[in-house]
């Protein structure tokens, strides 16, 4: 079995190589991978590069091309040779599935939203399917820290991920160009939104006028050969990042206030070195492979908010807290469900207030807390892990093209 892995620099890739070595064919035989350097793009056409990829593939000839994320690009020219194409999407929201292209016969593309892929199934489109992420737990739980990452890393309360204040915020960009009506508007569909887990209603609140004043103040169109809609676009890519900058900064302050100004640690670990708050040890942002790991572990309790755009899905942090043998506290997603069972595995919190009081009890009962992050890393090691996901993609793909 050959496979041609797109090599670009994202998360968990180094995990996904080892998983893909790891894969036998029918006789037993190890695959064969080929890393071919990928540019992350995009662009939906490029000749120079259809034309170098195709002969690549007739080169290689290999049974599949797989990629983290969809790229309309690389479909195009597995099309043209019949070679399946593969996409893994870890990405909220992604754009490029909604080209025109994602119903191309090659590709087998897995979301791990179950929300995003019923959306596609509903409307006939066959080429793409559910599938949550995993962990590689043996990397991420292997040894134990030493005494100085425990000096670094040690703190009650942690959590790693974007304040989205950084340099992408399309709504600050916006906000000044907009009348005073849809303003209003627009902060209320936000405080509504805020209020809720586990739905997202914010692009059916978009009407056709309001999306109209939005694309005047702050013009944001759809792609040529795409079929997402303007308000798909501002829900996504502006409204509810806006939501999760507004959600990840309240939390984070009521937990420094009630807990880090009470004799906690609590710590934050992000791009943004300006996000200071009372009680917060902004830590600024560590490495994906080499520190965050040992982030994971040192902390008593590791917290995931997830970005509003994850309707369902169940994002790779929580999978790597949990393969790091780390305990999570998260909000409600209804994919959790899936694979990982509530007050066994992780727990979750329904309110602000029960917030605080899961972070007081949990610290408060450490052989409870314990027993639940070893449970979650064991379910993450036994049925989660990157292995599995690769075995049950490739029995998909090749009992669809027999």
């Amino acid at each position: 079995m050959k496979i041609i892995y797109m090599d670009w620099q994202c998360y968990a890739g180094e995990d996904m190589v080892a998983a893909l070595g790891r894969l036998k064919d029918g006789d037993g035989n190890p695959a064969k991978v080929v890393r071919y350097p990928f540019q992350n793009t995009e662009k939906r056409t490029d000749a120079a590069f259809e034309e170098q990829f195709g002969e690549v593939l007739k080169k290689e000839r290999p049974d599949f091309v797989l990629s983290f994320n969809y790229y309309p690009l690389i479909s195009l020219v597995c099309n043209r040779q019949e070679v399946p194409y593969i996409a893994y999407v870890y990405d909220s929201p992604h754009i490029s599935l909604y080209s025109y292209t994602v119903i191309q016969p090659c590709n087998h593309i897995y979301v791990f939203d179950s929300a995003v892929a019923q959306s596609f199934q509903r409307q006939g489109i066959r080429t793409v399917h559910y599938l949550p992420l995993a962990a590689n737990a043996e990397r991420l739980s292997a040894g134990k820290p030493d005494e100085a990452a425990r000096k670094r890393f040690s703190a009650d309360v942690a959590f790693v991920g974007g304040m989205y204040s950084e340099g992408h915020n399309f709504y600050e960009r916006m906000e000044p160009g907009l009348d005073d009506y849809t303003r209003g508007y627009l902060e209320a569909v936000i405080a509504s939104q805020l209020a809720v887990d586990g739905v997202n209603f914010v692009e059916q609140c978009l009407r056709e006028d309001i999306v109209q004043r939005m694309l005047k103040a702050y013009p944001m169109e759809p792609n040529s050969d795409g079929a997402e809609a303007s308000a798909w676009i501002y829900a996504n890519y502006m409204l509810d990042r806006r939501i999760t900058q507004l959600e990840r900064a309240k939390l984070l302050t009521m937990i420094g206030e009630q807990c880090g100004l009470n004799g906690r640690t609590v710590a934050l670990y992000t791009r943004d070195p300006g996000f200071r708050k009372p009680g917060i040890e902004n830590r600024g942002r560590i490495d994906y492979y080499d520190e965050m790991p040992a982030a994971f572990r040192c902390a008593k309790i590791n917290l995931n908010i997830t970005l509003r755009s994850i309707t369902s899905g169940i994002p790779l942090r929580v999978f790597d807290i949990l393969g790091a043998g780390g305990f999570l506290l998260t909000n409600y997603q209804p994919d959790l469900a899936d694979c990982f069972e509530s007050g066994r595995d992780f727990v979750y919190y329904e309110s602000d207030a029960d917030l605080i009081d899961k972070i007081e009890y949990y610290l408060s009962h450490e052989d409870e807390r314990q027993e639940i992050a070893a449970n979650g890393l064991e379910r993450v090691r036994t049925m989660h892990s990157w292995d599995a996901r690769l075995q049950a993609i490739v029995g998909d793909v090749f009992s669809d093209n027999e």
